[in-house]
């Protein structure tokens, strides 16, 4: 009787053992499946592979859809260790895989947001309208309708004045794929208060601006009568000089930034006495908005003017100018450089020069 007993129990480990040697064949060859499904690479062919993750997709979503396309054979494997990881949380915008990538690095990517990235850059002494058509051709740019027409936008950035013109500010911007157009110029727009509170806050004394807006309307006439750096500061002075005095300012580019489309590149005497809200030959004072992007350096000359006794200045064609500071030395540089006009001139240098 026990030695049916121990016979029994033999059996029985026997049958034991092989069921757990079994059990742990079955996982090695399941953990052995399963790792060799993570770091093979991926069908991604050889200049890599884009793909986009809209806003409120999630990692399963994402994984589906690229198990759709043939990219991974097992996204619930991948879902699997992504939650092992703790990295189930994704960032939208267009990833680009490169060649060799396995599911272990597709799951860093989307959790670490390593999104492909755009420059798109806006040029000093641009008008909003222009701005605002460079944002919308921006590769990868989510075209709003708030970003359909100037007006829709400048109520989009939420501008206290009745015109957005000047309040965007020049520069080269870096966005992901998906980045709406109002998006991208509310970031501007938050640039350009940062940078005229900034300057305003370091502001000269005795200035004839009633408020930071007012000195963006000066910045802008600077910017549009000068790209030389060395200029900007002694420009804003005959221009503080001329407020302080009661004269005009009679600069030409308000001028044609009133006529809008009417102007053709060829600005008459007809045009400088043609009245608009903008043409500083014949309102006095300021324009009732900027005509164009100030940079910086425009903003900081127009609150820290040159001190002297210059009133006038024209240009000489070669994209700097002459300063005087009486009508007469005036007119004897008007005739000079004006009305004896190389065949090259231009009134001021061309930006990016």
């Amino acid at each position: 009787m026990k030695k049916k007993q121990a016979k029994s129990r033999t059996r029985i480990w026997r049958y034991v053992s092989g069921a757990v040697l079994l059990l742990v064949m079955a996982a090695g060859a399941g953990l052995w499946v399963a790792r060799t499904a993570l770091v093979q690479p991926l069908a991604v062919g050889d200049d890599g592979l884009r793909f986009q993750v809209d806003s409120g997709s999630n990692l399963s979503r994402a994984l589906r859809n690229l198990a759709d396309e043939g990219v991974i054979k097992w996204p619930r494997l991948v879902l699997a260790y992504a939650y092992w990881q703790e990295k189930t949380g994704i960032h939208a915008g267009e990833y680009l895989l490169p060649y060799g990538s396995n599911a272990m690095d597709l799951v860093a990517r989307l959790h670490s947001g390593d999104v492909t990235r755009y420059r798109l850059t806006l040029v000093e002494g641009w008008t909003f309208r222009q701005a605002l058509e460079q944002v919308r051709a921006g590769r990868n740019i989510v075209k709003s309708d708030a970003g359909s027409s100037v007006a829709t936008a400048t109520g989009a950035l939420g501008v206290e004045e009745d015109s957005a013109e000047g309040w965007i500010f020049p520069d080269t911007y870096i966005y992901r794929s998906g980045t709406t157009d109002i998006e991208l110029l509310r970031q501007a727009h938050a640039r350009m208060q940062r940078v005229l509170d900034e300057e305003w806050r370091a502001r000269d004394v005795d200035l004839p601006y009633k408020s930071p807006y007012e000195a963006l309307i000066m910045a802008s006439l600077i910017e549009k009568e000068t790209g030389q750096p060395s200029e900007r500061s002694e420009i804003a002075g005959v221009f503080v000089r001329r407020l302080n005095k009661g004269m005009r300012l009679q600069t030409d580019p308000t001028v044609i930034y009133g006529l809008g489309e009417e102007f053709d590149g060829n600005l008459t005497r007809a045009h400088l006495r043609q009245p608009t809200p903008y043409n500083t030959y014949t309102i006095s004072g300021l324009p009732p908005t900027p005509i164009a992007l100030p940079g910086r350096d425009s903003i900081r000359a127009a609150l820290n003017p040159k001190s002297g006794d210059s009133l006038y200045f024209v240009g000489k064609g070669d994209g700097s100018h002459h300063f005087s500071a009486t009508l007469t030395e005036h007119n004897r540089a008007v005739r000079e450089y004006q009305l004896k006009r190389r065949a090259d001139y231009r009134s001021s240098p061309e930006k990016g020069n």
